[in-house]
């Protein structure tokens, strides 16, 4: 082979990893794949649990439990019977006696079993005390991802400060392989939810690291929303196959497939990680990022994390609750319980992409202010569902508002780093994380509980009602300050613009610091 045609390669990876373009590639399919695997296993283990615990229960007391057959009328082999109509005394069989006997016996009304209770139709599960008590469990379970990426996340951003974006990526994307194998071989409650925290660091890592990537690489505002419209298009695109593809394939195929095929993918990504982000080269900051706890005080950030978290409580929610609500109430059978969440995914992955840009013209703040107004408003109308086909409709609004909302709080947060604090994106997207993370934590561990107490309709009034009363606060991000520490950091990283085109009597008009006035008089 020639010189030339065994540096076509390299040329190509070297251009692969200049490009804008590859690394967003990149980030939407780590997106897309962490967020089947959160998603595909919503339809799969209520049913699998009910399976497991309390059909496996049932059976396997069944021998003990089975009644035994009536037994035979022990009647002697003749016998006589007086008849009243001519005053005789009749010789008959102990055999034809047990037959008429038995005869008369089934067709008696008095021997007719109590109907006390009806009987419940085929595809109706039993157990409703199971069931009700399932919610918590199955909450917990979902959680338990959450609440430890809520923990790892601010570990993350530090981290991505010190050695950059490429490390904690590929960290992730191994993190994320060997959880979707061990969901697929586990068999018990602590099994699966020993395999769903470790998702949680997995995920921390990939979703820090990767939009924090973006965020470096688009530095102009409009161009990163673009391009977050496109990565939170794979997060939409992972949420609309999950819960479809992992109901189908757990009813026709069984419970390993769907995560051994999420782990063929997963490798597939680990290579492409290994050509363009070079996993093995340190890359830290240039500058010192904004502490995590400077921008937890700062109330913009708080506003833009907020609404992230409560809009994406309410989808939390019904994760664990919607299948055995609809289990309950609509005798659904498997392939449903996922097949309700494809509403929801398909407008979500209209949403995001089609407000990452219209979101920058019409204003990111009213964007998300709708957007919280109308999850709230869907959130009411689930339980007025009487089928699957009346969830398309709620479902289908709620998706179409948290694409909204996230499409323009995403950007948001750039925007406010480099507004008011230094533009280094490894900690504000940490808090961005912790934010859905909060949702996923709080929605599914609290609403098990809230349906258990009051029911499955309160649960959707009571978060409803939150996204609706919150969304006002989106009217603070309407034209948020610049600090005036910012200035005084361009300033400084730029002193010799500041010298030749800006004498120093003007800059006692901006004042930078409390001590501004004594640091000007000390510079004269």
């Amino acid at each position: 082979m020639p010189p030339a045609a065994e540096r076509v390669p390299w040329r190509w990876l070297a251009a692969g990893r200049a490009s804008r373009r590859l690394v967003l590639g990149v980030v939407f399919v780590a997106l897309l794949l962490d967020n089947m695997l959160l998603t595909v296993v919503v339809p799969i283990i209520p049913s699998f649990l009910y399976t497991t615990e309390y059909e496996g229960a049932n059976s396997s007391a069944a021998p003990a439990r089975t009644e035994p057959a009536p037994p035979a009328l022990k009647v002697p082999p003749f016998s006589s019977m007086f008849s009243y109509f001519d005053n005789t005394t009749v010789t008959v069989s102990g055999s034809t006696s047990a037959v008429g006997l038995v005869n008369r016996t089934e067709s008696s009304p008095l021997s007719q079993p109590s109907t006390s209770s009806p009987p419940l139709p085929s595809s109706c599960p039993e157990g409703e005390e199971f069931l009700t008590k399932e919610n918590v469990r199955v909450g917990l379970l979902f959680a338990s991802k959450a609440l430890v990426q809520l923990v790892v996340n601010p570990s993350v951003g530090l981290l991505t400060n010190r050695i950059g974006y490429h490390i904690p990526m590929f960290i992730g994307f191994v993190i994320m392989f060997l959880s979707t194998v061990m969901f697929a071989f586990s068999g018990t409650y602590s099994l699966l939810l020993t395999a769903r925290a470790l998702q949680g660091v997995g995920s921390s890592f990939s979703s820090v690291a990767g939009l924090g990537m973006l965020a470096s690489v688009y530095t102009d505002d409009f161009e990163r929303g673009n391009a977050m419209g496109i990565a939170l298009g794979g997060l939409a695109l992972g949420l609309l196959i999950g819960a479809p593809f992992g109901s189908v394939m757990y009813e026709f195929v069984g419970k390993s497939s769907p995560f051994l095929v999420l782990a063929f993918l997963a490798l597939l990504d680990g290579a492409l990680q290994l050509c363009i982000l070079q996993p093995s080269k340190i890359s830290p900051e240039s500058t010192k990022g904004t502490p995590v706890f400077t921008l937890l005080r700062d109330p913009y950030i708080l506003i833009a994390a907020g609404a992230l978290c409560f809009s994406n409580m309410g989808v939390a929610m019904l994760e664990p609750t919607l299948p055995i609500w609809m289990m309950q109430t609509m005798c659904s059978p498997k392939w449903q319980l996922g097949m309700a969440f494809l509403p929801a995914s398909v407008s979500y992955l209209i949403g995001t992409n089609l407000f990452g840009i219209l979101a920058n013209k019409m204003g990111r703040w009213l964007c998300s202010l709708i957007g919280m107004a109308v999850v709230g408003i869907s959130l009411l109308c689930v339980p007025l569902a009487k089928n699957i086909y009346g969830l398309i409709g709620p479902n289908g609004g709620l998706g179409f508002a948290i694409g909204m909302v996230d499409s323009s709080m995403m950007p948001i947060m750039g925007y406010l780093v480099d507004l008011r604090h230094t533009s280094v994106y490894g900690n504000v997207y940490a808090i961005a994380d912790v934010a859905f993370c909060m949702g996923f934590a709080i929605g599914p561990s609290t609403g098990g509980a809230i349906v258990q107490a009051v029911g499955f309709p309160w649960l959707m009034i009571l978060i409803g009602v939150t996204n609706i009363a919150y969304a006002p606060l989106c009217w603070c991000l309407r034209s948020p300050p610049a600090k005036e520490e910012k200035i005084a950091i361009l300033s400084q990283e730029c002193p010799m613009q500041t010298k030749s085109h800006a004498p120093q009597k003007t800059l006692r008009h901006f004042p930078l610091t409390d001590d501004s006035d004594v640091e000007a008089e000390n510079a004269e």
